[in-house]
């Protein structure tokens, strides 16, 4: 091997890289610590980067429908084009979680006073059956037995431990209300940001590509622009495609319940429905707040509604969700169950939402490279199957 400038830089390069990833394995505390704090710092960007990749979805719809015709490009629209974009878009996403809330608080406020109503009428009951066992002879000679076997040092101890920790209970109080604070003060940022974002979308697009080309080559630079497209295509249909599955089983569920007589049927729908975003358990969570609902006004029909809800999610779980999610990534059926076990056992919510479009981008270019190299080696695969 010739030992030119080029060569002894590549030695000298993989020479550093090693070192500095044997001393990260040697100190993981510290770096770990170094990540978290980097994190923290970061977080209300991140959050910002991802409330304004959601709120794109809607705002590029707005302007592709509303603006891009022959009349809106001219005139004084033209420049409130992406304004005005924003804005409906922000009002349609306020105005549905409001729907949604809407039907559903309400009724959960009903149906918490009336198992109020039922707990009040109970009482009288409860306090006449406490009463005749407090005076029951046997009973309070019991409790008297038992009054004379404390140790009452071991219960003033105890009281003095427990009140002398009540400085840690203040302390620990503050802390509660600081971190609300800073997760406050980081949601209005990361809003803030995500503001910024949107209204610049196309000058930080212009950014990012100019600074990737300074730092690679072309060739490597249309590479990187390929997967970074091919990322956000999953991702947007990702999304797109989990609020279509979202508003699929809250109309089913609304269907079959109202067939069946259920009471809240709407509600449950619009319940069911939202909770669905959260992939493949979100509807489960929309299941116990129903089931309590109903259970209110019948148990035999709260029994009735989870027969109801396990059906329609087995039908939902193995094969709408994987066709419509998976069909709109571009991923089959299997693969988004694999995705999706995965994900959640990784990294719980987070990881189910995040490892279904990433599990669809590596298995994209997984599939482009496969053919490339069975194309460059001239193997035909239609032979072999």
């Amino acid at each position: 091997m010739i030992l030119d400038k080029k060569t002894i830089e590549k030695i000298i390069f993989i020479i550093f890289v090693t070192g500095i990833i044997f001393a990260c394995f040697q100190n993981l505390g510290m770096v770990f610590k170094y990540i978290s704090v980097v994190l923290s710092i970061a977080f209300p960007f991140i959050l910002g980067g991802a409330i304004a990749f959601l709120v794109n979805i809607p705002m590029s719809f707005i302007e592709r429908v509303a603006f891009e015709n022959k009349y809106m490009k001219k005139g004084i629209l033209k420049g409130l084009k992406r304004p005005l974009s924003l804005v409906l878009a922000l009002g349609a996403i306020i105005a549905v979680v409001l729907g949604v809330f809407t039907v559903v608080i309400p009724q959960l406020t009903v149906t918490i006073r009336d198992l109020g109503t039922t707990i009040y009428r109970f009482l009288p009951r409860a306090e006449k059956n406490i009463l005749a066992i407090v005076n029951n002879g046997w009973f309070r000679q019991q409790i008297e037995d038992v009054f004379a076997e404390f140790d009452w040092n071991s219960i003033t101890n105890y009281l003095g431990t427990f009140f002398k920790s009540s400085s840690d209970m203040i302390s620990s109080t503050v802390g509660v209300v600081s971190n609300i604070f800073s997760t406050t003060v980081n949601v209005v940022i990361a809003f803030i940001f995500s503001i910024y974002v949107l209204l610049q979308r196309e000058k930080l697009g212009k950014q990012c590509r100019k600074l990737v080309l300074s730092i690679f080559s072309e060739k490597k630079s249309q590479r990187i622009f390929y997967i970074g497209s091919l990322v956000y295509r999953t991702f947007n249909k990702f999304v797109t495609g989990q609020c279509l599955e979202a508003v699929i089983l809250g109309a089913m569920f609304f269907i079959v319940l109202s067939i069946a007589r259920m009471p809240y049927a709407l509600l449950i729908g619009v319940l069911i429905g939202f909770t669905a975003l959260i992939p493949l358990v979100g509807a489960f969570i929309g299941c116990a707040v129903s089931a309590f609902l109903i259970l209110m006004v019948s148990p035999v029909k709260a029994l009735a509604f989870l027969i109801i809800f396990l059906v329609i999610q087995q039908l939902e779980g193995n094969l709408i969700y994987p066709h419509v999610v998976g069909n709109s990534v571009g991923l089959p059926s299997m693969w988004v169950l694999v995705a999706v076990t995965l994900g959640g056992s990784l990294f719980g919510v987070v990881g189910m939402l995040i490892f279904i479009p990433m599990s669809s981008v590596l298995y994209t270019l997984l599939r482009e490279w496969s053919d490339e190299r069975l194309k460059s080696r001239g193997i035909n695969v239609e032979n072999y199957i």
